[in-house]
């Protein structure tokens, strides 16, 4: 088998996506049960700080019989000016995958270049495909396997949630509206490959973007290294807030995602984060689920 790295979602066929789909479900349901990844170790990178990604790889990598290491910045050589090739070639040697969660995607994207072993892109600045992935699988759980022309609307900000669902929309199928405001647009590159294959709306009125979707879906409007514009943020998104009217807009079975962590007030109301068509917490089980997939596809 050749070796194979998880870093965008547009790097795969919608067969392959939906086959990791359904290998995550039937990993969830206990259809699909082993130890795969027995003697294996994941090398853990993070040049950002973590909550759910490090649970969820650490426990992944338990789960399937494996060992996984956390490797911080501070804690490694990197933190001292050690070059990602030789960063990359010391731990081919040692470990049966890599897993990388930073700033810059050009430094997944040379980890890969040089690597052995699997790759897998735990964020970056400009992607963020294992989210992405989660989040499919809970859309999934309430709408069925079917995912193609499935109403999808993205609210805030044009970061690496909203290039990843684009891409996920050009593979899939789906129908995506990102409600944006002007000076914040997602990667042009990657909007106009999803416009090639699928129908996107790029607007700056929410009520629009909002109308009859089935996924409504939003992230923090500040995210790591973006603290210094803080407020102006909070003053530009703030028309793009998740709340009721937003959710009355929505088809009635709408459900509302969040990759989180979740800023009740800002980015989305409590009144929506812990309402009745919130998935946020299946949607951050999932990843549990969907990286299981990932590992077991790549390493076992």
């Amino acid at each position: 088998m050749s070796l194979r790295h998880f870093l965008s979602l547009a790097d795969f066929s919608r067969e392959e996506l939906l086959g990791f789909l359904d290998f995550a479900r039937r990993l969830k349901t206990g259809e699909v049960k082993g130890t795969p990844l027995v003697g294996k170790s994941l090398a853990m990178i993070f040049k950002k700080s973590s909550t759910r990604t490090r649970v969820s790889f650490e426990v992944a990598m338990t789960q399937l019989g494996g060992h996984a290491l956390f490797l911080s910045e501070s804690a490694s050589q990197m933190g001292r000016g050690e070059s990602i090739y030789d960063t990359t070639m010391v731990l081919s040697r040692y470990v049966d995958g890599i897993m990388i969660r930073t700033f810059d995607h050009a430094e997944v994207m040379e980890m890969a270049r040089y690597a052995t072993v699997p790759v897998i892109n735990g964020l970056t600045d400009l992607l963020h495909p294992c989210q992405v992935l989660a989040d499919l699988q809970t859309v999934q759980e309430n709408f069925g396997p079917d995912l193609e022309g499935m109403t999808v609307a993205w609210f805030g900000d044009g970061n690496n949630m909203a290039n990843s669902w684009l891409e996920a929309a050009g593979v899939l199928g789906l129908e995506l509206r990102l409600a944006i405001p002007e000076g914040f647009d997602p990667d042009p590159r990657i909007l106009e490959a999803a416009r090639r294959t699928t129908k996107i709306l790029l607007t700056r009125d929410p009520l629009e973007a909002a109308e009859g979707a089935r996924v409504v879906t939003t992230d923090t409007w500040v995210s790591m290294g973006q603290e210094k514009e803080k407020e102006e943020r909070l003053k530009v998104f703030r028309p793009y807030q998740v709340n009721g009217e937003i959710m009355a807009r929505a088809h009635p079975e709408a459900i509302f995602l969040h990759c989180l962590p979740a800023y009740r007030g800002l980015e989305v109301t409590a009144e929506v984060l812990d309402g009745p068509q919130s998935r946020v917490w299946d949607e951050a089980e999932n990843r549990l689920h969907a990286q299981k997939a990932i590992l077991w596809e790549l390493m076992g």
